[in-house]
């Protein structure tokens, strides 16, 4: 089969399986050519690959038996197996849970899968060997194909912060009354994932469909644990506590970075988009924040989060501009100056309309609504 082939595959999302019911869904249809699976262990389905068509079919990181696996390369499909002695699958179809991040958190953090993918990168991001290069991108490039399905059709705001903002402080409370509010009005909350006030919205956001005192016993509890330093292994478990009380709370994203894999990702983000390349990350996050972005108090990271915001609305590069709401005058006017500047970018542009600065963290939601209109 021409190399071209594997391009004309119309529809081409609806051409990715992504787990066993589907594959076993579409192979009773009697054909598998064109189809790209990710990362399924096909050892039980060895009869249904000898007799379905794979021709141009592209088999990432699958599981076969090896009379499987020459069969469907006879017929032109493109193997690429599965990477033995990886933390991670770089192949991956759909985007992590925090039960996948955390797991075998019972034996202390540093055996966890999101612990062990960075002591993987560390030993790798610097060595020059292409093949750990490529396994990274790999990985991200799945993990933005399947944040990009996930999303399909949704109205995201993202909310950022700093990493610092402790547990048990009234800052924290505010984000995650701010995290409720977007969520109960039909937003997702999407934030870098990591802990302080990424925690804390993605918190509020998960307490959303329930009774509103939930939030604070939350709150309660993971003062207990102020911050993931010196035991993320603490830090984590008492949020798995608030989760072990309250199942099944409401969904948000987090998209958080082994960059700086010192921060562990929140366990409140139903959907954690992780990656290697930071830059990959803020980006992607920030574009994909189509209904606007608040911005709370932060240092270095959040000044950078603004004005790589503020650049496609500038240029209009991404269509028309998106909401900016800083909080915190004092923060954004005299501590980091950030407002005066954005103001002034924006002067005689769109954009002039779609930024705002509000003093507290209870106005943020309505200015958004009142920016958005």
């Amino acid at each position: 089969m021409a190399s071209e082939d594997f391009q004309r595959v119309p529809n081409a999302r609806d051409r990715e399986i992504e787990s066993v019911a589907e594959f076993d869904e579409v192979a009773a249809r009697g054909t598998l050519a064109g189809y790209r699976l990710q990362s399924l262990d096909l050892t039980d389905r060895t009869t249904v690959l000898l007799s379905a068509d794979t021709a141009g079919a592209v088999f990432l990181g699958c599981r076969m038996a090896p009379d499987a696996t020459t069969k469907v390369r006879a017929d032109g499909a493109l193997v690429f197996p599965p990477v033995p002695d990886l933390p991670f699958d770089p192949y991956r179809g759909l985007l992590y849970t925090p039960d996948e991040l955390f797991e075998d958190l019972d034996k202390g953090y540093e055996h966890t899968p999101d612990a062990r993918s960075y002591a993987w990168f560390q030993r790798t991001k610097a060595d020059g060997d292409v093949f750990a290069s490529m396994l990274r991108s790999i990985h991200d490039d799945s993990v933005s194909d399947a944040l990009d399905e996930l999303l399909a059709g949704t109205r995201v705001v993202g909310v950022m912060g700093g990493h610092a903002m402790g547990r048990g402080s009234d800052a924290y409370a505010g984000a995650a009354r701010l995290g409720r509010t977007l969520a109960r009005s039909g937003f997702t909350v999407a934030t870098g994932g990591g802990p302080g006030a990424m925690e804390a919205a993605n918190l509020g956001a998960y307490t959303a469909p329930f009774a509103d005192a939930v939030l604070g016993e939350a709150l309660e509890l993971l003062a207990k644990a102020p911050s993931f330093a010196p035991s993320v292994s603490d830090w984590a478990r008492a949020a798995f506590e608030v989760r072990g009380r309250h199942p099944r709370g409401g969904l948000s994203v987090g998209i958080p970075t082994w960059f700086y894999g010192h921060e562990p990702p929140n366990a409140f983000a139903g959907h954690i988009a992780k990656y290697f390349a930071n830059a990959t990350r803020e980006d992607g996050l920030l574009a994909r924040s189509n209904a606007g972005v608040v911005f709370l108090p932060g240092a270095a990271g959040t000044v950078q989060e603004i004005f790589d915001n503020a650049t496609p609305n500038y240029y209009g590069s991404r269509g028309g501009p998106t909401p900016m709401v800083l909080v915190d005058r004092d923060h954004w006017t005299r501590h980091l100056p950030a407002w005066p500047l954005l103001r002034a970018l924006a002067e005689d542009r769109p954009m002039a309309a779609r930024i705002a600065l509000v003093d507290s963290v209870d106005e943020a939601a309505a200015e958004l609504a009142r920016l958005s209109a």
